[in-house]
């Protein structure tokens, strides 16, 4: 999927695409009793939601942002990142913590 969604993408998931996935994702870790294991790998969900989660309750308590811009993707991208960079590292994450997950449940 990868491949064909790098820029200028030509294929979106949309919403029946990762709804699948994330009802697989589920569906396999509540199978395993490792409901944990849905936070690891999701670790860039995770991320993304707790960047604007901090970014709302930061500026409704001191007025002042700690992103230049929320979720955290987009803070990159202002801060001179390629959407390539942003990507690749993103992934990057995306395996490790993968990896990190399999080698623990087995």
């Amino acid at each position: 999927f990868f491949v064909y969604n790098r820029k200028p993408a030509k294929i979106f998931m949309g919403d029946v695409g990762s709804l699948a996935l994330g009802g697989l994702l589920a569906a396999i870790s509540i199978m395993l009793n490792q409901e944990w294991t849905l936070l690891l790998i999701g670790l860039i969900y995770v991320m993304e939601t707790a960047s604007v989660m901090l970014q709302v309750t930061s500026f409704k308590l001191t007025g002042k942002r700690i992103f230049k811009m929320s979720p955290i993707h987009h803070h990159f991208e202002m801060c001179g990142w390629s959407e390539w960079k942003i990507d690749t590292v993103f992934w990057l994450i995306s395996i490790v913590t993968s990896l990190i997950t399999l080698w623990i449940v087995w």
